[in-house]
């Protein structure tokens, strides 16, 4: 699987989420790696989140395995534009930085 069509994937699967949830970059590699041969991890799932730069990809949507948001978040002004983007959406937040995961994490079943 090239580059290209690697990040496609990931972009697809952000797309699905639905506003006022979010996804871990842990769930978004095990969603890849069906069928892979070879290992999709968390840290290569957000290297192309940050490399998207088409605003219309709710990258926003995803966070690390406890919730926290990219202190290095691609658009605009770093976590606080996550963050910010994520209250609009009406997500709560355990902590500055920390999504609220038992109420905000979003597992499809698919």
């Amino acid at each position: 699987m090239g580059k290209e069509n690697f990040f496609q994937r990931v972009y697809e699967i952000v797309k699905k989420i639905p506003s006022g949830k979010v996804m871990t970059y842990g769930q978004i590699a095990l969603r890849l790696r069906s069928g892979q041969a070879i290992k999709i991890t968390p840290r290569i799932v957000g290297f192309a989140l940050h490399a998207n730069k088409d605003p219309k990809i709710p990258c926003h949507r995803v966070v690390n395995k406890v919730g926290a948001v990219a202190k290095n978040y691609a658009f605009g002004r770093g976590w606080k534009e996550q963050r910010m983007r994520l209250q609009a959406e009406g997500v709560k937040f355990k902590k500055e930085m920390q999504v609220d995961l038992e109420k905000f994490l979003w597992n499809p079943q698919s």
